[in-house]
């Protein structure tokens, strides 16, 4: 069990709380690190300084990331304030990567960040015979942005006591405390010291010469593997820091393991400084070559014999019929917009409150608002066909009857495409019930397969138990394609009212906090159709919690024809735009010449349980469907 860093009082030793940015400026000659200063006012002089190597958990007091981020301290200065109080003055080398490490970067002196530290296990001391006068035998190496703890190190030794080699892309930095008896600088494009990486200047014949007895490294993973096989084939003692996603930074949640030949460790607590000898260090997998220069990959897609420009498509309920949003982005970018929900009468949709902005997302409970089919084909239906994308009209219904009533008008329109939605979660009576089991859902889209000769696409739901048997059903009753996920049901409660804030209760959840579940399903079902034989599959269309191009690639990487952005539009009106170029700068810098290419590449072969509908499952579905069929036969007599 780990022991808890705290004083004979129980006082923890660790500083968490706020603190005030100092300082945060871009570093001469580089476009994205930073150097980031701030001071904590520690409680009690007992509580820790940091050591070489270690680490803090930092985060913007004001962020829209939920989870600090660990960055090693690159310098650190103790002094005691005119009250007597211990302040750490800590400076932080940050390359400006992900949402967290950008936000970082843009912090202005006085702003207010949130910090916990230090932690991880710092570099070991070298032994004080290799601190003596004469050559060095101490060896520092640090490539880019590793070059900050191991400077952190070089700082708290003596002058002259070791060499110090660095590697960068361009330029140098984080050199300023390095005081070193030899300093050797390698550049990828040349820009500064020797042309090339760390190896054309810390070679294993540089190393042997020069007598090394310890090495400690830090850089990105490549580079540490060599320095491991170089120290271990000279048998030298070498330390490496590692990196490694982190939560809580403390070794409490072990989501940071890494594998060694001591089993898992963990990198914020037994390490990030790990003695080389127990790490082991994959095989570097081949990178895709970029297209050549003047070479455009192609983003277009054919989905049930319609053609798109983009696999960019707006999603129902999100987009209302494509007017709306031309006074502010450009709405031909789409490669398809898909109508407000359409059932075949006229709806209000639901009393109260309609939606409510939750963490990761928002919550909806509209009730599928439509003016209704017949309305929506004679005046809305003719200007979406007018906006350049692909035109999909959204079908929805409480029976059967007015989803047939609805596809049989839809079928003689101009709409290019159907999305039949049996998963809307905000109206009691309506398509969920016909996405929760395979037998309901064959039922209803056989039923509307009958009265339509248009590509019929259908929407599933996640409140499903499992959507591999119904996207299976689906196919077998005619869907041309299968979309997926709708929105969750979720359940938001008034505190102050002490009620539920909605008026259905339920409301539909969608956001970036859904893009997870929603890949695991979709994931899941395009396995699941990869198993039928070619000529029976299907394409897939990705929704959920998709707002970025990085969102895109996933979905598409996991198998997906097309992607469908619902809220993503609310707060960035030219998504559609952000996401195709993204997605084509993707495509050029890895080498993919179109989406075929890419599609799929994430599915990988393994175990799972058949969830196939054979004969066995459907034996009763005939004579379910001819006895509906009977009873709503019985009822149009009547009618009529």
């Amino acid at each position: 069990m780990d022991l808890a860093e705290i004083d004979e009082n129980g006082k923890g030793l660790l500083f968490f709380g706020d603190t005030v940015v100092e300082k945060c400026e871009l570093v001469k000659g580089q476009s994205n690190v930073y150097l980031l200063q701030t001071t904590a006012v520690l409680e009690r002089q007992s509580q820790l300084s940091p050591m070489p190597g270690q680490f803090y958990l930092i985060k913007s007091k004001i962020s829209g990331v939920r989870y600090n981020r660990p960055i090693s301290v690159y310098h650190s200065e103790d002094k005691i304030n005119e009250s007597g109080k211990k302040e750490v003055t800590l400076q932080f080398m940050i390359l400006k990567k992900g949402r967290g490490t950008e936000e970082l970067c843009h912090l202005c002196p006085g702003d207010k960040m949130t910090i916990i530290g230090p932690l991880g296990t710092p570099w070991p001391a070298p032994d004080s015979k290799l601190l003596g006068e004469g050559s060095p035998k101490i060896c520092i190496a640090g490539g880019g942005i590793g070059v900050a703890p191991v400077a952190n190190l070089a700082s708290s030794l003596p002058e002259k006591s070791y060499d110090f080699f660095a590697s960068f892309k361009s330029g140098s930095y984080g050199l300023e405390h390095v005081r070193a008896e030899n300093l050797k600088i390698t550049t990828d494009d040349g820009s500064e010291g020797i042309h090339g990486m760390l190896p054309q200047a810390l070679s294993k014949e540089v190393i042997k010469n020069a007598g090394y007895k310890i090495i400690y490294a830090c850089g990105p993973t490549p580079m540490l593997a060599y320095v491991k096989q170089v120290a271990e084939e000279l048998d030298i003692q070498c330390y490496l820091s590692m990196e490694h996603r982190m939560l809580c930074g403390l070794g409490a949640c072990l989501g940071c393991t890494i594998e060694t030949t001591e089993g898992l460790k963990r990198c914020c607590k037994d390490g990030p400084v790990f003695d080389s000898k127990i790490l082991n260090f994959p095989k570097p997998e081949p990178r895709r070559l970029p297209l050549e220069q003047n070479e455009e990959p192609d983003l277009t897609v054919d989905i049930a014999g319609v053609h798109f420009k983009n696999p960019v498509i707006a999603s129902a309920g999100t987009f209302s019929y494509g007017q709306n949003f031309r006074g502010v982005s450009d709405v031909s970018a789409w490669g398809g917009i898909a109508s407000k929900g359409c059932t075949f009468e006229p709806r209000e949709g639901n009393k109260g409150e309609r939606s409510l902005e939750v963490p990761g997302g928002n919550m909806n409970s509209i009730g599928l608002q439509n003016p209704g089919i017949p309305y929506f084909v004679e005046h809305l239906l003719p200007e979406m066909t007018g906006l350049g994308p692909v035109v999909i009209a959204n079908l929805a219904g409480s029976d059967i009857e007015s989803y047939v009533e609805g596809a049989k008008l839809l079928d003689k329109s101009d709409c290019d495409m159907i999305e039949l939605n049996i998963s809307c979660p905000n109206v009691k009576a309506a398509g969920l019930a016909w996405g929760l089991s395979a037998e309901t859902a064959y039922y209803c889209v056989s039923s509307v397969r009958a009265v339509t000769k248009k590509p019929l696409m259908v929407k599933l739901s996640p409140n499903a138990p499992d959507n591999r048997p119904i996207a299976l059903a689906c196919i077998r009753a005619g869907a041309d394609a299968i979309s997926l996920i709708n929105m969750v049901h979720g359940v938001a409660i008034d505190i102050e009212k002490g009620k539920p804030f909605f008026n259905n209760v339920h409301a539909g959840y969608s956001g970036p906090g859904l893009k997870p579940l929603a890949l695991r399903i979709v994931y899941d079902v395009v396995e699941e159709i990869n198993k039928l034989p070619v000529e029976q599959r299907v394409p897939v269309i990705g929704i959920g919690g998709i707002s970025t191009w990085q969102d895109a690639v996933e979905f598409i990487m996991a198998g997906c024809h097309a992607i469908e952005i619902g809220q993503a539009k609310f707060y960035n009106p030219n998504v559609a735009i952000d996401v195709a170029t993204g997605l084509k700068n993707f495509m050029k810098t890895h080498g993919y010449h179109n989406l075929n290419e890419m599609r799929g590449i994430a599915q990988v072969k393994r175990h799972s349980e058949a969830h196939t509908d054979e004969k066995g499952h459907f034996s009763d579905l005939k004579n379910m469907i001819l006895k509906e069929k009977g009873k709503f036969d019985e009822q149009k007599h009547t009618d009529d």
